[in-house]
């Protein structure tokens, strides 16, 4: 009870600290949380730097851009001010915000998945109930669909498909009074569309609606989902509070009879992100979100068990994360960002997550 209490306490204090601008020296506190954990044989990492903190934002999920002029962008979507911002990826910089409030071309009502590839940034806005494509880096809005499809739409993942894109959204359409539908009406909580670029232009057609309808696939709450098509997966967290686990579907939109950290995940599966390796191998890291637990939770690529856990030692209640294999900036081996407390963004060095967990690099 006395280690729980000092817990609570210590993230207490960091927050304010946060809540005043960019929290810089957190050596001490991070210290403090890791002795704590480490009671609980569970390691934590001390983030490369955080951004700047402003709650008003409530940052949902972040994607990774690098440039070819040597730009590490972290872009992150605002949900409460329906705009994206952006950091630098290397020092956590403020580089720029990005749109303003409304449904034209370059403007966002609620902003929430974000999926970078190439030279787009394709945001999902939940109450536009639209997919957008922007070319970066000159942010121009070259595409808008979806609109007659989506209902309330969250989480996006994508693959590339005969010289153009297969996109996955996560539609978390409600009963009139909010609640969860039936299980007869949970076959459309993804839909998937084709996109392509030409012309100057992004264009979208839906291809299907998929969910199951009964058994274990079936998805109550949907946001986060993640792509790995060597192994023909689709991850879907599944963030209904009675079962809090991840749900495999293949790439098709069948549900495969796998269902992921069952019993390991304590509060909410959010962000889903995967490190890959030769011949199929690597780690897919996700978060188990809450306030004064905060855990990411690493599955083996290929078996898909259960390989490790850590705490960063100040990001709290995260939502997205991304990941970068890249070496640029202070990061050898790439880096891990993760949303922090509705607010701002953390950076955690994967090459020190590797060592610390014994994953090699």
């Amino acid at each position: 009870m006395i280690r729980i209490n000092v817990t609570l306490l210590l993230l207490s204090a960091l927050l304010i600290l946060a809540a005043c601008g960019r929290t810089e020296n957190t050596d001490t506190a991070a210290d403090a949380s890791a002795a704590d954990s480490s009671a609980a044989g569970i390691p934590v990492i001390i983030e490369e730097f955080l951004t700047d903190w402003d709650e008003t934002d409530n940052v949902d999920s972040p994607a990774v851009w690098h440039g070819p002029d040597g730009e590490h962008w972290v872009i992150s979507t605002c949900k409460s001010t329906d705009r994206l911002i952006v950091h630098d990826a290397a020092t956590g910089e403020l580089v720029r915000y990005v749109g303003s409030t409304g449904e034209g071309a370059g403007q966002f009502r609620r902003p929430n998945g974000i999926a970078v590839v190439d030279d787009l940034a394709i945001v999902v806005e939940r109450d536009n109930h639209r997919v957008q494509v922007l070319r970066l880096p000159s942010w121009e809005s070259i595409g808008i669909f979806g609109a007659d499809d989506l209902v309330l739409p969250y989480g996006i993942a994508l693959r590339r498909d005969a010289g153009g894109y297969v996109l996955y959204v996560t539609d978390n359409y409600e009963t009139a009074d909010e609640q969860v539908p039936p299980d007869s009406l949970l076959g459309e909580r993804v839909k998937m569309f084709s996109m392509d670029v030409s012309d100057g232009r992004a264009r979208g057609a839906l291809l299907k609606r998929f969910g199951a309808v009964d058994g274990a696939g079936r998805l109550r709450v949907v946001e986060s989902i993640a792509v790995d098509t060597v192994h023909n997966r689709l991850l879907l967290a599944e963030e209904d509070a009675r079962f809090n686990d991840i749900k495999v579907y293949d790439l098709d939109g069948r549900f495969t009879g796998r269902i992921m950290g069952d019993g390991i995940f304590r509060y909410q599966p959010e962000g889903i992100v995967l490190y890959t390796l030769p011949d199929g191998e690597g780690w897919w890291i996700t978060t188990d979100q809450d306030e004064g637990d905060n855990t990411f939770v690493i599955f083996d690529r290929r078996t898909l068990q259960h390989v490790a856990s850590f705490k960063p030692a100040v990001i709290a209640n995260t939502d997205g994360i991304a990941l970068t294999q890249r070496s640029f900036g202070p990061f050898s081996a790439g880096a891990l960002f993760a949303v922090h407390n509705d607010g701002g963004v953390g950076a955690l060095d994967w090459q020190t997550i590797a060592d610390s967990l014994g994953l090699g690099r």
